[in-house]
């Protein structure tokens, strides 16, 4: 390891919740770390935040904050965020997710942080309508106008964002081929032993030859169970052993229709696990990943079953179509569209050869686009340039991190 910061650059990491500190900086906070960064994660206090902090060995803060609208509980999460901002003085702060971008934004401009980047990872006013379309309208625009940067997670977010004019085109960049986070290849492709996968089916409750239409994560209206499972119920008769694997638990909030949840749980052709620690075994049981979701900002799980050689087919929907290579890696079909969706992912059970082609071609290009290290290195680029653009005092040396995969210039003052 070479020599390291004398007056190291002070970073905050930020967000509404500790899962996203968890899952989706996994190794990034470590990364800069090491490039010898004084690195703080803040987010809602929980087991999570710990966890994460224990595991990249940065300094955790816990800070409550609402997801959900309580102008309340905004106001004293934002007076907490200023004071604490005043306190640690940090050179840089990044914050993702809606609240935390809204809220961490304001703050630290508020306690003059000189670079402030606001990490857009999905609209909610997407799917939503009326009044609360238009106050997530402005909240969005209002913590764009806060932020030095904003890094969209993927093209088609950065499109939609300029479409309805949150943010200046010269302020939104995409880093790298886009993603939440990159997909860790070795976890998600690992080889998996025959008698491991075997006994998986046998907990399951499957034979060895039953196809496997699968679905990972948060189950909610606006991932599209509700369409999920007529598609199911509209192929289930011609392909009396397929089945249909949901991995995830329902959620209170946005929550599925009752009549959905009856019909998944009186089906004796669907697998429901709740909530699973480690989903990366389940993709290598999948024929195919059904991914119905309504938005994204650049969704995690088709990678992650593309590292498995996996084939998907997802709605025309902002990020699954960054996500899913049509015709290449799967298949896009109507938002909405309960025919079209279950007209392909029937395919994919009928084709074995597609299966295979797609499957290999997603494998292919997760592992070679959507390596971590490429947007942390990205991204640790646009923070040297920012704080150079703010006269921020520019160390002569840094250190060069182990984990990266690609050479990272040392940077001269």
């Amino acid at each position: 390891m070479s020599e390291s910061f004398s007056e190291p650059w002070r970073l905050v990491h930020l967000a509404t919740e500790g899962v996203s500190i968890d899952v989706l900086q996994r190794g990034q906070l470590a990364y800069f770390r090491q490039l010898g960064f004084k690195v703080t994660a803040v987010a809602a206090p929980g087991p999570s935040l710990s966890r994460a902090a224990d595991r990249e060995q940065v300094d955790a803060i816990a800070i409550p904050m609402a997801r959900e609208m309580s102008p309340w509980r905004d106001a004293v999460s934002l007076f907490r965020l200023w004071r604490l901002f005043r306190r640690l003085k940090p050179d840089i702060v990044n914050a993702g997710t809606p609240k935390a971008g809204l809220l961490g934004m304001i703050a630290a401009r508020l306690a003059g942080v000189p670079v402030r980047v606001y990490t857009q990872r999905g609209l909610r006013l997407e799917s939503c309508t009326g009044l609360k379309e238009l106050l997530l309208t402005w909240t969005e625009r209002l913590a764009c106008l806060c932020a030095d940067r904003v890094v969209c997670v993927g093209a088609s977010l950065r499109a939609a964002c300029l479409a309805r004019r949150l943010v200046s085109a010269n302020k939104a960049l995409v880093l790298a081929d886009g993603s939440s986070k990159g997909v860790d290849s070795a976890r998600f492709g690992k080889f998996r032993p025959a008698d491991e996968l075997c006994n998986l089916r046998h907990t399951l409750g499957l034979t060895a030859d039953a196809p496997l239409i699968g679905f990972v994560g948060r189950m909610t209206r606006d991932k599209g169970l509700n369409e999920l499972q007529l598609a199911f119920k509209s192929l289930r008769d011609r392909h009396p052993q397929a089945r249909l694997l949901l991995v995830g638990d329902f959620e209170a909030g946005d929550p599925v229709e009752a009549r959905t949840i009856a019909a998944l749980r009186n089906d004796d052709r669907v697998l429901m696990t709740g909530f699973v620690a480690d989903t990366a075994p389940y993709y290598h049981l999948m024929t195919v990943l059904a991914f119905p979701s309504y938005r994204e900002g650049f969704p995690n799980v088709p990678l992650e079953a593309a590292c498995a050689g996996v084939p998907a087919v997802g709605f025309a929907a902002t990020g699954t179509i960054d996500a899913i290579q049509d015709g290449v890696t799967g298949r896009i079909v109507p938002l909405h569209d309960v025919a079209a969706m279950a007209r392909e992912l029937e395919r994919y059970l009928a084709d074995a050869e597609l299966r295979q082609r797609h499957g290999t071609a997603a494998r292919e290009r997760a592992i070679r686009d959507f390596t971590p290290e490429r947007i942390w290195h990205e991204l640790h680029t646009q923070y040297l340039e920012l704080l150079h653009s703010k006269g921020v005092e520019i160390p002569t040396r840094v250190t060069i991190p182990s984990v990266s995969s690609r050479p990272v210039d040392q940077v001269a003052a």
